[in-house]
């Protein structure tokens, strides 16, 4: 797998969001992605067992702490997530090396090296937005209100409902 090839299978719900064009957002979600396969290895052995659930919480938590994060107004509220990503990330780091020995030293030397472009990228945003006042704001959709006597005097026909029963897709 490569990053190009990997970004182009990104469901647009998510590079739709303006949260996208963070390129530790974009990397995070990237290396918890590729952890899956790091994982999948290290659940084989039975010593690596625990190190792996351990591995797949902090490479996720990074992604997570970028989001909640950034969905904060800024400041020091939106450092304190990014630090609780960079933490994440080191975490990660050291995982990855301790499980060289089962994923090659080829593999845990490049998620090592993403990791720490991405701790970097984060100990670059955390000093940004400890001296920063903005609020969020985001350009949304416009706001359109329904009519709700007319959305429920609209009845859904049998057939709608069958469509929606047959689309509907269970986790």
């Amino acid at each position: 797998m490569n990053y190009e090839t990997w970004m182009t299978a990104v469901p647009a719900e998510i590079t739709g969001d303006p949260l996208w064009k963070v390129e530790a957002y974009r990397l995070s979600l990237f290396v918890s992605d590729l952890g899956w396969y790091d994982v999948t290895k290290l659940v084989g052995d039975k010593r690596t067992l625990d190190l792996a659930g351990q591995l797949y919480r902090a490479l996720g938590s990074i992604e997570a702490n970028i989001s909640e994060g950034y969905s904060r107004g800024g400041g020091r509220d939106r450092a304190r997530f990014y630090e609780y990503a960079l933490g994440s990330a080191r975490e990660s780091r050291g995982w990855c090396f301790k499980g060289r020995h089962i994923l090659g030293d080829a593999v845990a030397q490049h998620r090592m090296r993403l990791l720490t472009h991405i701790i970097r990228l984060l100990l670059k945003m955390i000093p940004d937005q400890r001296s920063s006042v903005s609020f969020l704001h985001e350009d949304g959709p416009p706001y359109q209100a329904v009519d709700r006597e007319e959305l429920l005097s609209r009845p859904v026909s049998s057939e709608e409902v069958s469509d929606l029963l047959k689309s509907a897709l269970l986790p």
